[in-house]
């Protein structure tokens, strides 16, 4: 099983990733963590990669989809595996299907979180951090219990750029801008819009409710009773 996870900065697309994987007994693979690990372990193409970001310039398809190759040839990807963020062009999205045809992987299935630019603008300028740590709070979900201050060491928090409303809005435009061909290169095949402007427990049920007939199907993953998210 193929699954491919698409959704805005702020959807909640991390979590729902990880929920998934680990339900389905999957990797959740991104294009950062290729990357990371393909520099740590010093092979070719990460030290490739290196040398490009290193001269500041950006790791272009042909290195990220030899990377993937790579990566879901591995061993833990023989039950199926979970793309989060990739593709992320149509050159991406022409490489997946011909890898999936050379290596007769079932057609993916396309999970794509749906949020309204308000929610998403909400959920991000929401964000603070401690300076100090690093612990990053969400004065929505999961505020300090001090108002504006650390629960670890009591600083107080602060909003980080990217989280700044302007630099917000400006990073969902863009990813608009260029997932929304890839997204409808993927819509005449098992395509699934889902609400993203819920609880992770809801949007996971809603996930498990379209994957479970999939996998008692195809026996795929670990699969089994999903896990019951507050």
């Amino acid at each position: 099983m193929v699954l491919l996870l698409f959704g805005p900065p702020g959807s909640g697309k991390g979590t729902q990733s990880r929920l998934i994987a680990n339900w389905l007994g999957v990797p959740a693979i991104s294009t950062g963590d290729m990357l990371r690990a393909e520099i740590q372990a010093a092979t070719a193409l990460g030290q490739a990669a290196q040398s490009i970001m290193a001269s500041g310039g950006l790791v272009g398809d042909d290195l990220v989809n030899k990377m993937l190759s790579h990566r879901v040839a591995q061993p833990d990807c023989r039950s199926g595996f979970l793309l989060d963020g990739y593709p992320r062009t149509l050159e991406q999205a022409g490489f997946l299907d011909r890898l999936i045809d050379e290596r007769r992987l079932k057609k993916p299935i396309i999970l794509h979180l749906d949020v309204p630019l308000d929610a998403l603008v909400g959920r991000l300028t929401s964000r603070r951090q401690c300076p100090k740590c690093g612990r990053i709070y969400n004065l929505l979900h999961q505020p300090p219990k001090t108002a504006g201050f650390c629960d670890d060491d009591g600083t107080p928090l602060v909003t980080r750029k990217d989280d700044q409303e302007d630099v917000v809005k400006e990073r969902i435009r863009t990813y608009d801008a260029v997932s929304r061909p890839v997204i409808a290169h993927y819509q005449d095949s098992n395509y699934h819009q889902i609400r993203g402007d819920r609880s992770p427990g809801y949007i996971f049920e809603e996930i498990t409710g379209i994957l479970e007939p999939l996998v008692s199907k195809n026996g795929a993953g670990g699969g089994g009773k999903p896990p019951i998210i507050e």
